[in-house]
């Protein structure tokens, strides 16, 4: 994807919808000073350029009892693409996995793990993630508690602040 170039009011609308994706077109134009046509124009040129990718509710993790966060990672016996690609497709079926990152240094990927409990996480790792074929090597740091969690991304030009 090419970088898109933002102006303010585009960083702006940005802003206001990641932190309220509901937020209507009405109350958007008010709050960033629009009148509601050039404010849902830019709306959906954002949407179109792909900087919007998509809207989502955020759920509690412990309203649904996911108290434990394990961060996971992994080291592969082999790192071609065939067994790259295997692992990958693997953790993706896993709903337990909220994030995978392929890393540099000494682990192959870095997994985020949204569980109920400690059993259950045993039960994951025991009989799912390490009877992945090419699964070397795992560490895993549970983490106590949040500390900073964001969901939307800065938008300011570091040039600008």
């Amino acid at each position: 994807m090419p970088n898109i170039t933002l102006d303010m009011i585009d960083r702006k609308i940005l802003d206001a919808v990641q932190i309220d994706g509901r937020i209507t077109n009405q109350e958007l134009a008010d709050q960033i000073g629009l009148s509601p046509s050039p404010c849902l124009r830019r709306v959906r040129q954002l949407e179109a350029q792909g900087v919007i990718a998509r809207y989502v509710a955020l759920a509690n993790p412990e309203a649904l009892g996911l108290n434990v966060t394990a961060f996971v990672r992994v080291r592969l016996d082999q790192q071609d693409d065939r067994h790259l690609d295997a692992f990958e497709a693997a953790v993706s079926s896993f709903p337990e996995v909220m994030e995978c990152y392929l890393m540099t240094g000494e682990a192959d990927y870095q997994l985020r793990i949204l569980v109920r409990s400690l059993t259950e996480f045993e039960d994951f790792l025991r009989h799912r993630l390490t009877r992945v074929p090419g699964v070397a090597n795992v560490t895993t740091s549970f983490a106590l508690r949040p500390v900073i969690y964001k969901t939307a991304l800065p938008t300011l030009d570091p040039l600008e602040t």
